[in-house]
């Protein structure tokens, strides 16, 4: 299995996962790792399936959600032919039903997003998932999940390895990289990220020039505006009471420095649009949604006045 060609093909993957499923919820807190066994077709359309473990992930979805993000371990004498995938993160809806579906297809969206103004991103692959009871005690499901990009395979394609010596603070990071990570933030409404704790950031720096300068590779935007979904309250700390209020959390910059990046989302807008309104899975009212709160970024980006208010006066000093 090609980890690149996996996550490099589009159309979405069907998936047959059989576990315990009895023993998935109630012991999904501990984050324990169980057996299942893992089913579809790969992109030369040979049937492939093998036993896996997996165990639930994500502090706030394994108390919160019927089905939590799944970790998928491949690295097993009982799965060769996906042993190269290592593991993957799967993330799959909160619950049974059309709307949390939804918010999970937005989120897959957020992630495509990224990937169009960010090079140095992580990769997902969507999935139509049917979960099996190994049991035969409960009924079959299916709904929509997506894969996201090890770590390792992230930093292998941007010739770069992740950093694990404690926590970054901004003064170390690469000034561009994290600029466009700054805007890009606050313009999905993601205020659930901390460069102090590395909180839902990766940090990375070049692997054959260790000196270079680290940069922050943001992933997990349940919590954005951008997907605002119904559990997704912003710290009280922040001062905003919803997460469709954008509150920019970025340290200073320069005007200067500012416009490059902001070059690169208007360059990049028509694409960010069509990959929204061309995208079948997304029913009207959600794609709506989606395109009124990047028109207000649009709007933002492109004032003076509202730049030098939002992005520098009241940039973050610590």
């Amino acid at each position: 299995m090609d980890s690149v060609r996996f996550f490099v093909d589009e159309p979405p993957l069907n998936v047959t996962i059989s576990t315990d499923m009895a023993k998935l919820m109630s012991e999904k807190m501990k984050g324990e790792l169980l057996k299942a066994t893992i089913s579809t077709k790969l992109y030369d359309s040979s049937l492939v399936e093998e036993e896996i473990r997996i165990s639930a992930r994500g502090a706030f979805r394994r108390k919160y959600c019927y089905i939590p993000p799944m970790l998928l371990n491949f690295q097993n004498t009982t799965s060769p032919r996906l042993r190269s995938l290592k593991a993957l993160k799967m993330v799959s809806g909160c619950t049974v039903n059309k709307q949390a579906e939804q918010l999970l297809l937005k989120e897959y969206l957020v992630y495509k997003i990224h990937n169009l103004v960010a090079s140095k991103s992580f990769l997902t692959r969507l999935a139509k998932v049917t979960y099996r009871d190994g049991k035969g005690k409960k009924k079959p499901f299916t709904q929509y999940a997506f894969f996201l990009e090890n770590v390792d395979a992230m930093a292998k394609r941007n010739h770069c390895k992740e950093w694990k010596n404690g926590p970054v603070n901004y003064h170390m990071l690469d000034r561009k990289e994290t600029t466009m990570m700054f805007v890009f933030q606050y313009m999905i409404g993601n205020t659930d990220w901390g460069l102090t704790n590395n909180h839902n950031l990766k940090i990375m720096y070049g692997k054959k020039d260790t000196s270079t300068t680290p940069f922050a590779v943001p992933y997990d935007f349940d919590y954005c505006g951008l997907v605002n979904a119904e559990y997704a309250v912003p710290n009280e700390e922040l001062g905003i009471t919803t997460v469709v209020q954008r509150l920019y959390r970025g340290f200073p910059r320069s005007a200067g420095e500012l416009q490059t990046v902001f070059d690169v989302f208007n360059t990049q807008k028509e694409k960010i649009y069509n990959l929204i309104s061309d995208f079948e899975l997304l029913d009207k009212k959600n794609k709506k949604e989606m395109i009124a709160f990047l028109d207000d970024f649009y709007k933002t980006i492109n004032q003076k006045w509202e730049v030098q208010s939002i992005f520098i006066k009241n940039a973050r000093h610590q």
